[in-house]
């Protein structure tokens, strides 16, 4: 990538980099597009049979059983019946002399909705995880209690060579696009072979980087999805990895000298204590600081900061934190540290200035455990493994404490004779050689749906903001009839934090793509104490265990009608 592009990276135009041109050409319809047929549903009227029945190229279907009605618990709701198959696609030994394939499974409803899901799984992938389509923090419902068949994916690697795929150039390339370029079109011939008919309607979904496979897909399989459910997306992720490793540096010099913690991908290893820069104390000192001068913003004092944007306007680590005076309490932050926790928050930069990921904003579930561990832990052993293994050309190890973070930048956009797609290629939508994508996508009729706690520790809600800001104003998104954004206050990385992170945006999307109803409020909940699925344990105590609350499509507020209980979303009103 010549260095005027990865200027352009950095500055994050993405997939949006020319459509101001295409806009301009008048290439871009804006009359609304009417919604896509709905779905109209069908009967599997056989399961076991399907071993022997399928013949799908360059795949080998393992397995195919009947699974009976409440075998399986989304929460307090039995899974209805269903047929699971397993199988692998491109069976190979790789240029390291290992065996891979792309396992999946795929969960084949009786009662089907005439809908396919494809089910994009986090981290680095490498495990096919039950294709539950589960959706939101909490098991409020998932895709396949809805009707849908579901895929889910190992992304084309498995087993010990996590996260050592990213050696092998091809396992590198399935992790980062072409595991679902090959999957998609074998998964709807085998729903056809299944139930006599294919799929009407076809989503994707996930958070993390399930949220990057959705918007990935977005780019460059527009024509095969006509709903994309995209959750807290690392859709740049090379550099939100690296600003993690930017972040580390920051905290270091703050930390308590010699002070270890252990190691969790390694039982006998230990880390630096970088939590002991910004402790779980100091981090709720400012979650109180943030909520004495924000929370009033929306109308109610109730614990959420619902104004975001008007509360990174409203709030100054510096001046509306207490300064010590004395000896760190817990109570208050040192001058030193408030600099620190302003650069961080910021976002990373290069020696020069130049900016390598967003700004994250600032949110009361700073506070929240999964925060710590994103920025103390994982920035010393997920991050630097993946840095060093998959997103680098050549692929080279790093220590991430002494990391020169501008010339690793360099070689997230190197290719070589081995990796001849880089990292940021492999990894990111493509932008600027396929500026019309994204246009071709709203013109056929297609919708995307994003949500992202505010306290994301790793991907920036910042960051997906600015997307559906850039893609508004390249003319992509009037009215916000193509994408629209739920910010998810408190929330930390797709669940946790002071939030409520329970709720369901896949049926407001597909009410969206096959009715035409543009979702502008849906109601979430907290997992308080009963909660059927898994409870949130860091609920402040003084909140209902049931608290509901609307999400809104930015830019509107949950904002509080000026009567009723706070506990319940009916008296707040998306403004």
């Amino acid at each position: 990538m010549r260095s005027t592009s990865l200027h352009r990276a950095l500055q994050g135009l993405g997939v949006l980099s020319a459509f101001g041109v295409l806009v301009a050409c008048g290439t871009l319809q804006s009359t609304p597009v009417a919604p896509f047929k709905a779905a109209t549903g069908a009967s599997l009227p056989s399961c076991e049979t399907l071993t022997s029945q399928l013949r799908l190229p360059n795949t080998r279907i393992e397995s195919a059983a009947s699974v009976a009605a409440g075998a399986v618990m989304q929460g307090d709701k039995a899974v209805p019946a269903h047929c699971l198959v397993k199988g692998r696609m491109h069976e190979r030994k790789g240029s390291d002399g290992r065996d891979y394939a792309i396992g999946f499974e795929m969960r084949l409803p009786v009662a089907w909705n005439g809908r396919f899901y494809y089910q994009g799984n986090g981290g680095l992938d490498g495990a096919v995880v039950p294709a539950l389509g589960a959706l939101g923090g909490g098991p409020l419902t998932g895709a396949l209690m809805q009707g849908f068949a579901v895929i889910s994916s190992d992304a084309g690697h498995s087993g010990p060579q996590t996260p050592f795929f990213g050696l092998e150039p091809q396992a590198r390339l399935d992790y980062g696009y072409q595991a679902v370029e090959k999957l998609t079109p074998m998964a709807k011939q085998l729903i056809a072979s299944a139930y006599g008919k294919g799929p009407d309607r076809s989503y994707i979904g996930g958070c993390s980087n399930g949220g990057r496979h959705a918007m990935v897909a977005a780019s460059r399989l527009g024509d095969q999805y006509d709903g994309y459910l995209v959750g807290a997306p690392g859709y740049r992720l090379p550099y939100a990895a690296l600003a993690q490793i930017w972040g580390a540096q920051q905290w270091a010099p703050l930390a308590t000298p010699g002070a270890t913690v252990k190691n969790p991908l390694n039982p006998n290893g230990t880390l630096p204590d970088l939590a002991s820069a910004f402790t779980p104390q100091e981090r709720q000192t400012v979650a109180k600081a943030i909520a004495q001068k924000c929370d009033a913003l929306d109308g109610a004092k109730d614990g959420m900061v619902q104004a975001t944007q008007a509360c990174q306007a409203a709030f100054n680590v510096k001046t509306d934190v207490a300064t010590c005076t004395g000896e760190r309490n817990g109570a208050c932050l040192t001058a030193v540290q408030k600099d620190v926790v302003a650069r961080v928050f910021g976002g990373a930069q290069t020696a020069d200035g130049q900016r390598i990921y967003a700004s994250f904003p600032y949110d009361t579930g700073v506070a929240g455990a999964n925060w710590g561990t994103w920025k103390f832990v994982d920035s010393l052993i997920r991050d630097p493994l993946a840095i060093g293994t998959i997103f680098s050309v050549p692929p080279t190890p790093l220590k991430p404490l002494e990391e020169n973070v501008t010339a690793r930048l360099a070689m997230f956009s190197a290719t070589n004779d081995t990796y001849r797609e880089s990292g940021w290629s492999l990894m990111t939508p493509p932008g600027e050689s396929q500026p019309d994508n994204l246009a071709a996508l709203r013109g056929r009729g297609a919708k995307v749906v994003l949500y992202h706690g505010v306290s994301d520790a790793i991907f920036s809600a910042e960051d997906t903001r600015q997307w559906v800001e850039r893609v508004g104003k390249a003319g992509l998104n009037p009215g916000s009839d193509f994408a629209r954004y739920f910010p998810v206050p408190g929330m930390n990385h797709c669940s946790m934090g002071p939030a409520a992170d329970q709720f369901d945006l896949l049926g407001p999307l597909v009410k969206w793509v096959e009715q035409g109803v543009a979702p502008q409020a849906v109601v979430a909940s907290v997992r308080g104490v009963g909660n059927a699925g898994s409870v949130n344990t860091e609920l402040p105590t003084d909140w209902s265990a049931k608290r509901t609350r609307p999400l809104c499509a930015h830019p509107t507020v949950a904002t509080y009608k000026g009567s009723g209980s706070l506990e319940d979303a009916s008296n707040f009103a998306c403004k």
